[in-house]
């Protein structure tokens, strides 16, 4: 049997990030950070908790749903209730974009994720990982776009004018992408997670998630970029709404849209992959 490597590339991501943010956090002082008070070890363990609530348990979620097919029979069980613990992360009030420092909460979603890292780790195998042109495409595009984010995540501004970063739109005492974590990162994220993982020929309900994962990190992505990239260079004074949290409002119902139409293309193209062929005809038979 041949075990799938992309969920140990999607976890490698996040722990990547998750030792910035507790690095960062640690380092700096809470006031040049994003609505949370500590400093030290201790507000760079808190915001690591968070992080490990939102966005991880999201694609923890994905990760449990893909690697099933890998688990023993025995861990299917422990698997659904990583992924119930992980969706914790979605009750009301359990992150808030307004105190991003950790509560006891925090810990339901994040015992999730450990079980589901501890679960990939069962059905995976380290390995090489080829992916095809236009993942490996459309991920460069995102990479470049979360320069600005990765930056911040590391706690440094991004030199030069092409992106806005360390400048101070308007006179602000706040800079253009503040240092620390920005939920547009979250958003690369997820959308990366989605396009590992849909390589692994998802059934229905799986590809649905993924197609609203990536559509929500995309909206993500849009919705922070737009605001630091675009509004504070005062190229507009429309910023798009906050959509981390489903509403009832036109950008969710873009979300909802287009995460149905890519799920719809996904399921086309792979019942396409997976229809029979006809039999090259032999050189020279008559039609």
């Amino acid at each position: 049997m041949v075990h799938p490597r992309e969920p140990l590339v999607v976890w490698l991501l996040f722990g990547v990030v998750a030792v910035e943010i507790l690095v960062t956090y640690s380092r700096l002082p809470a006031r040049e950070l994003y609505n949370v008070s500590g400093s030290g070890p201790e507000g760079g363990f808190s915001r690591a908790l968070v992080f490990l609530n939102f966005p991880t348990a999201l694609a923890a979620i994905g990760v449990l749903g893909a690697i099933v097919p890998w688990l023993p029979r025995r861990l299917r069980l422990p698997a659904l209730a990583a992924a119930v613990l992980c969706a914790a992360v979605a009750w009301p009030g359990v992150v808030r974009q307004s105190d991003l420092d950790a509560r006891p909460v925090n810990a339901i979603a994040a015992v999730g994720v450990a079980a589901a890292l501890a679960l990939t780790l069962v059905a995976c195998r380290p390995g090489r990982l080829r992916l095809d042109r236009w993942r490996l495409a459309a991920i460069a595009v995102l990479a470049v776009v979360a320069l600005p984010w990765e930056a911040a995540d590391i706690g440094f501004f991004l030199p030069g004018s092409v992106f806005m970063s360390g400048q101070h739109p308007d006179g602000s005492p706040l800079a253009a992408v503040h240092h620390g974590h920005h939920h547009g990162l979250d958003g690369v994220l997820l959308v990366v997670t989605a396009l590992l993982l849909s390589r692994l020929r998802p059934r229905p309900l799986l590809a649905a998630y993924l197609a609203l994962m990536t559509s929500y990190g995309l909206a993500q992505i849009v919705n922070d970029g737009w605001l630091e990239q675009m509004v504070k260079r005062g190229w507009s004074d429309d910023p798009i709404p906050n959509l981390l949290n489903p509403t009832l409002s036109l950008g969710w119902l873009a979300i909802v849209v287009a995460a149905a139409g890519l799920w719809a293309a996904t399921r086309a193209r792979a019942r396409s992959e997976a229809s029979p062929r006809p039999p090259a005809r032999a050189s020279g038979t008559p039609a």
